[in-house]
């Protein structure tokens, strides 16, 4: 494009890359010097997934805020869901590599 905006968006991306591998870098030496473990959790469908059932659907997020599962019925915060689920994913992760 004439005014520059590939050129641009391929900087940006380098920028925000370069910042995430500083900040997990930072993170990973913090949690070691504090007796800590960093777990890496793929977010995707977190907010999506029920805890109580494993039902994954579109639907099953009426609001940005709100959770109701459409298989079980089950409703919460839809933060306290992903939250939930970020938490099982590590904690699974957690047992089945031992460190």
């Amino acid at each position: 494009l004439p005014n520059g905006a590939a050129a641009k968006a391929g900087l940006n991306r380098s920028i925000a890359d370069a910042g995430w591998g500083v900040f997990l870098r930072i993170l990973h030496a913090k949690a070691e010097s504090a007796g800590r473990e960093v777990i890496a959790v793929d977010p995707r469908n977190t907010s999506r997934t029920c805890p109580h059932c494993g039902h994954t659907a579109k639907e099953n997020r009426p609001t940005q805020e709100k959770f109701h599962c459409v298989a079980c019925g089950h409703t919460a915060h839809a933060d306290t869901v992903a939250a939930t689920n970020v938490l099982r994913a590590g904690l699974v992760h957690r047992n089945v590599n031992p460190t």
